[in-house]
């Protein structure tokens, strides 16, 4: 057991990723003193964490002076509310909406990759989490760009419903039961189709979300790539999938990837054509903590060095949100930034 006295504020902990999180503190065996449960909407519900019950209480009377340590899964306008109270009363928040990832003083971390960034906080302060898809994304090329130095990068995702949220997941069931029901959620209807936008358009013509992979990649990993994506909604359930395409300036080869990512923490390997073994969301994408890599292939074009590969990750509990975000609060013990 991590032994630590962490008291914690779960904002949002009735909602998709709040139950996720709760469940994986439960299952790494982390030890919290005291636990509240806060929301809005939800004030009064039930929540169960290590077979003890807790009331939700209300986000706008509660003292942050009972904690050390608060986790936003409650989207933008709630954290842009809350999240700097906590802070300025010296709490540490992990903060899951995208409201603050592009500041430049909030750091925005994927432990594995520049986890060293929370051991440089002076004081407590806002730590961002990813977006889902660039998570994955980064977990399996992060450890290619150390090695093999990538400079173009496309992207096309295959998001999941999950993604949206709780109403996004019925509106799918339903359409799916039933082919007159209308869409609520989404633009256009998701069961039986493919939706080519996973947020809003811009003036630059992508949606938020392709910015969101070109901004965070650039943050986190390295600014000089450059990145274009296309994101899709998919009618799947849980789970979103990524079909990348990089140059590298070093000369590799597939073989070597899979040699790589075998070696990098974090990443499973599904990589067998002859016996159609590859990730796919069902399959490999509920509840399951890896990023799984497969179809990796590797080819010359015009004397440059291009990888092809296929990312699947659970964007719920998984790298995209949940798990991330519990691996941010025990990089945050390992630095004593709690005590």
């Amino acid at each position: 057991k991590m032994n630590s006295l962490i008291n914690l504020a779960l904002i949002g902990a009735s909602g998709v990723v709040g139950k996720k999180i709760i469940s994986l503190l439960e299952n790494k065996d982390i030890e919290i003193n005291n636990f509240y449960p806060l929301g809005s909407s939800s004030v009064g519900d039930e929540i169960v964490f290590n077979n003890n019950e807790y009331k939700i209480e209300d986000l706008t009377n509660f003292d942050y002076s009972k904690v050390n340590l608060a986790i936003f899964s409650a989207g933008s306008k709630v954290a842009e509310e809350h999240a700097k109270d906590f802070v300025n009363a010296g709490v540490y928040v992990i903060d899951l909406s995208s409201k603050f990832r592009y500041e430049k003083d909030i750091p925005l971390i994927i432990p594995e990759i520049n986890g060293d960034e929370i051991n440089l906080l002076d004081a407590p302060s806002i730590i961002s989490n990813p977006n889902c898809s660039t998570s994955q994304l980064l977990m399996a090329i992060a450890p290619i760009h150390k090695e093999y130095e990538i400079d173009i990068l496309n992207i096309a995702t295959y998001q999941a419903v999950s993604g949206t949220g709780k109403q996004a997941v019925q509106e799918l069931k339903n359409q799916i039961k039933d082919e007159s029901v209308n869409q609520e959620v989404y633009p256009k209807k998701i069961a039986f189709n493919v939706i080519p936008q996973c947020d809003i358009f811009l003036e630059n013509d992508f949606t938020k979300e392709e910015m969101k992979l070109v901004w965070e990649t650039k943050k986190i990993l390295d600014n000089n790539i450059e990145v274009q994506a296309t994101c899709a909604r998919v009618p799947v359930i849980n789970g979103h999938s990524e079909a990348v395409f990089f140059r590298t300036k070093k000369e590799t080869s597939r073989e070597e990837i899979i040699e790589l990512l075998n070696n990098s923490s974090g990443i499973k390997v599904i990589d067998n054509p002859e016996s159609q073994e590859y990730p796919t969301p069902l399959e490999n994408a509920n509840d399951t903590e890896e990023v799984f890599v497969g179809r990796i292939r590797s080819q010359t074009i015009n004397n440059e060095n291009w990888i092809s590969m296929w990312i699947v990750a659970d964007n719920v509990y998984g790298k995209g949100a949940a798990l991330n975000t519990v691996q941010i609060l025990e990089t945050l013990l390992e630095n004593n930034k709690l005590c």
